[in-house]
Parts: C-alpha cells; sequence; structure tokens
C-alpha cells in the first residue's frame, strides 16, 4: 500500500517537474500554485496521519469503557445497569461527535495514500451520534425498552396455567425443540409472539423515525443504506436476490418434504397438501431452523443418528468442556489459543441468580486482550455448533487485534459470521466426531447414513436462508418508507409466506408485531449479514478442504461433505492470513486470497448438497408430493392498531468508535495558516 503511495506521489513530482519546464518566467504564478497544491496535500495527509494516531488510542479507550457499560447491562438486568448504559452511550455520542468534526475537517478525497484515505472514508460516518442529544437519547431509550421487554418476556405454561415464569432459554426453546404436542405448541408460540413483540411496536415505530433521521444526517436515503455502506457494492441487494434465486430451487425441494413428513405426523386438517407449513411445528421458535424436528423426517430412521447430544451427555460434556474442544479445533489449525481474560471474563452458563441477555454473543473490549463470550451454554449437539460459531468471533478479534480501531472488523459483516460455521462444518462430520470420540468409529457411513446427515445439515443450512432475507427484506420496506406502519406485521406475513412458505398457527393483525418475537428486530442488528455468511461459509470450507487435501472433485472418495480439516496447518494459514486483514482492504480482494474468487457464489453450497438435493427431488416424485404453496389466504387481518398496551420507551444501548483529541483543533488552525500562507 506504502509502495503505491510512493509511485503515486513521484508521478505527481514528475508531473510538476515537466509542467514548470515547459512554462516560461511569466508563468511563476501558475506553478507556484501547483506547488502550494502539492504541499497543501502533502501537509493535510501529515496532519491526518498524527491525528489517526492519536485518535486510535482515545477512540479505542471511550470503545473499553461503552462495551465494559454494555456488557453489565447484558450480562445483569438491572435498572441502575440500565440507567449507567445510557449515561455512558452518551458520552461515547458526544465523543464520537466531537471528533466527526475533527475528521470531517480533512478534505481527504485529494489524499494520495489509499490506506490512508480507507481510514477517514470508513470513519468519517458518524451513524445515530449525529442526532441531537435529546433525539439520541430517545433513540437509545427505544432500542433499551424493546431489548428489555425481549429478554424478560415470561409466559405461563400450557399445563400448568398457574406457572407463568417460563423463560426463552432454557424453558420455551426446550418446548418448542422437543414437545410434538400441536396445541401446546400453539400455546407456546402465541404467548411468546404477545409477550415480546407484541409489547414493543409503539417503541419500534419511534425507533424508525429516528434511525431514519440519523441515516439522513449520515447522508444515506434511510436506514436500510447506511446498513449496506459496510458491503462496499451497488448491486448488493440485486446479489442477494439473485443467490436466492440460486437457492430457492432445493429450498422448495426441503419444504416439500418435510411438509409431507409433518402431515404424516400430525394429519391433513392440520399440515395441508400444497399449503405453507405452520410456523410452530418446525422445532424453533422463529422457524429458522428444523434440525430440532429431524426425528420426524429422518429419511433413514435405522441408521446410526449424527446428533450427538445423548452421547455428549453420556460422557460428561460441560460448557467449559465444549469451549475447550473448539479451541482445541482452531489451535489445531496454527491459529492463535484465547488469553486468560477470556476464560476468566466470559459467561458460558446462565446464571441463577440474575436476568442476563441470553442470546449468545462474542465481544471485543477494544483493547487487544480482553475478548470475552456470553452464552447460556446447553449440553447440545447444536449448542456445540454454536460454540464455534462464537468461538470463530474470537477468533477473528485475535488475528486484528494488531491494526488500528477502524481496522477491526470483519471484511463485510459475513465475513465475521462465516468464519466460526466454516470450522463448524468440519466438526460436524462423522468422520470428526470419530475423531473426537463422539461418534462409534465402526458405524459405516453408506448412502443412507449420509443422505440422513445432509439432510440434518440442510434443516439447519437451507431452511435459514429465506429466514434470513426477510429479515432485513422487512426492515428495508419499513426503512424506505416502501410500507407504512399500518402495516409492519402483515406485511411480516406477507413475506414468511411468499418466501419461508410458512403460516402463523393463529389469526395475526396489526395490533401484533411479530417482527419484534427475533432478538436482532428488537435489539437492532442488521441480519443480511447471517445469509451472507450461509452462502460464504460453504466458499471458506471448500477451500480449506482443498488446501488440506481433503476434497477433490474429480475423486468420489473426497466429497465435500465429508471433508474434515482438522489439524491442518496449510488450511489455518490461508485463513489467519485473512482474519489478520480485518476490514482493511475491501471484501472482495480478501474473498479472492481464501477462495481465489472475488464474489459471493453459491456453487459450493449446491456442490455441498448435491446427493441430498438429487434425493428430494427423487423423493417428493415419489410421494405425489407437490412443490411449492399457495400463498392466496394471508393469516393476517389488516386492521390498523386501535390501542396499545406499551408503556413509552425508556431505555437504550451504546455505541463505540470515534475520539476527539483536544490539540487537534490547534493542528488544523496551523495547518489552515500554512495553507494560506503557501
Amino acid at each position: 500500500m506504502h509502495f503505491n503511495g510512493l509511485i503515486i506521489s513521484c508521478c505527481l513530482l514528475v508531473s510538476l517537474t515537466n509542467a514548470i519546464d515547459a512554462k516560461g518566467p511569466e508563468d511563476d504564478e501558475w506553478v507556484d500554485g501547483l506547488l502550494r497544491k502539492k504541499r497543501a496535500v502533502d501537509q493535510d495527509e501529515a496532519l491526518a496521519k498524527d491525528f489517526l494516531s492519536s485518535h486510535n488510542l482515545k477512540a479505542s479507550d471511550m470503545c473499553y469503557q461503552t462495551n465494559i457499560a454494555e456488557w453489565r447491562y447484558a450480562s445483569d438486568i438491572t435498572t441502575e445497569n440500565e440507567r449507567l448504559k445510557l449515561e455512558q452511550s452518551l458520552v461515547s455520542a458526544r465523543f464520537e461527535k466531537e471528533a466527526w468534526k475533527n475528521i470531517t475537517s480533512f478534505n481527504w478525497e485529494p489524499f494520495t495514500d489509499p490506506d490512508l484515505k480507507r481510514k477517514f472514508r470508513l470513519i468519517s460516518v458518524l451513524g445515530p451520534s449525529a442526532l441531537p442529544e435529546e433525539k439520541l437519547t430517545q433513540y437509545r431509550k427505544s432500542i433499551d425498552a424493546m431489548e428489555t421487554i425481549y429478554s424478560t418476556a415470561k409466559i405461563c405454561s400450557y399445563t400448568n396455567p398457574a406457572d407463568c415464569g417460563l423463560n426463552l432459554d432454557p424453558d420455551i426453546t426446550e418446548t418448542m425443540r422437543s414437545s410434538r404436542n400441536f396445541e401446546e405448541l400453539k400455546h407456546v408460540w402465541h404467548q411468546w409472539h404477545q409477550q415480546s413483540g407484541g409489547k414493543m411496536r409503539n417503541h419500534y415505530e419511534r425507533f424508525v423515525e429516528l434511525s431514519n433521521e440519523a441515516a439522513r444526517m449520515n447522508n444515506f436515503s434511510d436506514t436500510g443504506a447506511y446498513w449496506l455502506r459496510n458491503y462496499e457494492s451497488d448491486t448488493f441487494k440485486k446479489d442477494i436476490e439473485g443467490l436466492w434465486q440460486t437457492i430457492k430451487p432445493f429450498y422448495l425441494q426441503l419444504h416439500a418434504y418435510v411438509r409431507a413428513k409433518l402431515r404424516a405426523h400430525y394429519g391433513e386438517d392440520k399440515v395441508p397438501k400444497n399449503q405453507p407449513i405452520p410456523a410452530h411445528l418446525l422445532g424453533n421458535m422463529w422457524a429458522q431452523a428444523w434440525a430440532n424436528i429431524n426425528e420426524l423426517v429422518t429419511p433413514y430412521p435405522g441408521k446410526v443418528s449424527v446428533d450427538v447430544t445423548p452421547e455428549m451427555q453420556k460422557q460428561g460434556y460441560t460448557p467449559k468442556k465444549m469451549f475447550q474442544m473448539s479451541e482445541d479445533f482452531f489451535t489445531s489449525l496454527g491459529l492463535l489459543p484465547t488469553p486468560p481474560e477470556f476464560w476468566s471474563g466470559s459467561i458460558i452458563e446462565k446464571p441463577a441468580d440474575r436476568e442476563i441477555v441470553c442470546h449468545a454473543s462474542a465481544w471485543d473490549f477494544c483493547n487487544g486482550k480482553d475478548f470475552r463470550i456470553k452464552q447460556c451454554t446447553k449440553v447440545t449437539m447444536e449448542d456445540f455448533i454454536v460454540v464455534h460459531h462464537e468461538m470463530g468471533h474470537i477468533q477473528y478479534y485475535l488475528q486484528y487485534k494488531h491494526l488500528p480501531l477502524v481496522y477491526r472488523d470483519g471484511a463485510n459483516s459475513g465475513f465475521h459470521e462465516a468464519v466460526g460455521d466454516a470450522l463448524a462444518l468440519s466438526v460436524q462430520t462423522t468422520k470428526h466426531l470419530k475423531e473426537i470420540g463422539l461418534l462409534d468409529k465402526s458405524s459405516p457411513q453408506d448412502y443412507e447414513a449420509t443422505i440422513n446427515y445432509l439432510l440434518l445439515t440442510a434443516l439447519d443450512k437451507i431452511a435459514f436462508f429465506p429466514f434470513a432475507y426477510i429479515m432485513d427484506k422487512w426492515r428495508w420496506d419499513v426503512f424506505d418508507g416502501s410500507i407504512s406502519s399500518a402495516d409492519y406485521n402483515c406485511h411480516w406475513w406477507k413475506l414468511r409466506e411468499e418466501y419461508q412458505g410458512i403460516r402463523s398457527p393463529v389469526t395475526r393483525s396489526e395490533v401484533d408485531f411479530d417482527p419484534g418475537a427475533k432478538y436482532h428486530i428488537a435489539a437492532n442488528v442488521e441480519y443480511i449479514r447471517y445469509f451472507v455468511s450461509f452462502v460464504i461459509q460453504f466458499q471458506f470450507y471448500k477451500s480449506m478442504c482443498v488446501t488440506a487435501g481433503q476434497y477433490d472433485p474429480n475423486n468420489p472418495a473426497l466429497p465435500l461433505h465429508e471433508c474434515d480439516f482438522y489439524r491442518s496447518k496449510e488450511a489455518g494459514a490461508k485463513l489467519g492470513a485473512v482474519l489478520a486483514m480485518g476490514s482493511s482492504r475491501p471484501w472482495p480482494e480478501a474473498m479472492r486470497s481464501l477462495t481465489g474468487q472475488d464474489r459471493m457464489d453459491a456453487s459450493a453450497f449446491r456442490e455441498y448438497f448435491k446427493p441430498l438435493e438429487d434425493w428430494l427431488i427423487a423423493k417428493n416424485k415419489e410421494l405425489g408430493e407437490p412443490v411449492g404453496w399457495s400463498s392466496e389466504d394471508l393469516n393476517c387481518q389488516k386492521n390498523a392498531p386501535e390501542s396499545t398496551t406499551q408503556d413509552p420507551p425508556t431505555t437504550q444501548r451504546p455505541s463505540s468508535s470515534g475520539q476527539l483529541l483536544p490539540h487537534i483543533w490547534i493542528l488544523a488552525f496551523v495547518y489552515s495558516l500554512l495553507r494560506f500562507v503557501f
């Protein structure tokens, strides 16, 4: 990068010299103008580098303080911690706003150093802190109110109505996972949606107003456009739609097969042919992952299951052992171990003495040594995979901790989500599970066992795509005004039926707010990153498998879905080099260095699942199961809400990055004088 900048500078000097030689004495004023311009750019770049050096230290410290306040609230939900979090968020916002004034005082567009230009481009967007403090407080309070509603929501038991203290984790999640009682599942589904999303609609409407105002203050048309800046692409939405169209035929086959199996279990009156699947029957509150109903849909029930939950429990696995096993996989590739602060600071089991935000998350405290995970871990194979996902974030943090704060992020948001999942694809193979003693090494891996394994994987991976898409497709429509608040809920169900083939088990209306029953809506977390992740993790996986010598497209004995690159230092080195880039280079460059491609491509995904896709097509024909569904009768009323029960907004979350050094104004003033003098 510096070499390129030197070439540009040399070229500028050569141009100046040639221009001076070509001019006569009468053109001295013109020559002086060129020299002043050149000196101005050089001086501006020197000042900018000094500013960023100091800014990085101050911004890192502010990031640490803000994340500590966030952590205290997320790990102990109290009114006092909520107040302190808001207080710190406002301190951080003032800091960011002052820093932004300094950042935008630089005319960085003419800079000749491409790395310096990239840094300024990334930090010149202020974000929500652009709002006046009164509105920023309202903005943060609206999100905190929704997150608190979500994290503390409780419902009443179906079998014991007097017990009204059931939490999402573990109580509700376990019922959705294991119950096969149609009415109990409907009760739990309905109660959760009422007690979570149903109480936050007013908060969300106010949030949208303020979030869009902040986006416009940052020169974006709306919040959706502001979110997508991270992907550095003018065609991103079209690219996502194209990827979905590539994946959709496979999803339709999986949907048809699962619907047929559910009909066989629950009856045609509950799961009709050619109709969307009732949303409460898929083993997950949001119908985003279907692996929990595997025993209802397994193609060949007599084969050994690759769900090793019973074996993990039999062997006495604990949450700590699950994290230790995950770290062992990362370090076996030559990647970095976690520091002591990780083990002393993380929360990996749900505390019995307080409410916490149980949604699994990884944390970077911006000081290069403090990294943590917060997860209410259960001893299941599902959570074993989640552990690897979160540890992937930690590995990314470790790899780019040496970079300036502005670059301490993924190449794009999807990269950050994909790292752990790419490794988890290796971890969940029968080959690896046998290696670590969770599967009997004598268990055969024949064609039927392979189809069972691929279907179990597809129930999580393929089933997820349309849900991940509509989570942000709905919000893009909300933010850009394509739909009004009067249509929030019915538009949500329109998309769920159209893309997912899922229908609410009870009639919904615009009094309800079902999007808010999902954490990422309540907490304002952009979600298309997960769609991107589920595409590119297979690109990462395929590349690492080839590097490790565990996959050869021309060798049937080395299929992609059986690749385990455990202990491959070569594969680890390839991945580590990309992680160490952080966001210092555009994501297509990072992608190219790992995979040889510079775009998102679903072909590796389709290649991985090819045996299953062929099997599903043949099986659906055999069953006479129609592929697709009719969505003519939307199970949502269009009436506008007449009344709500929400309280006014009460709290919100902080942010991080951005800092001002008092002496920068002096530097800026001196710089202005120099420009005037020269």
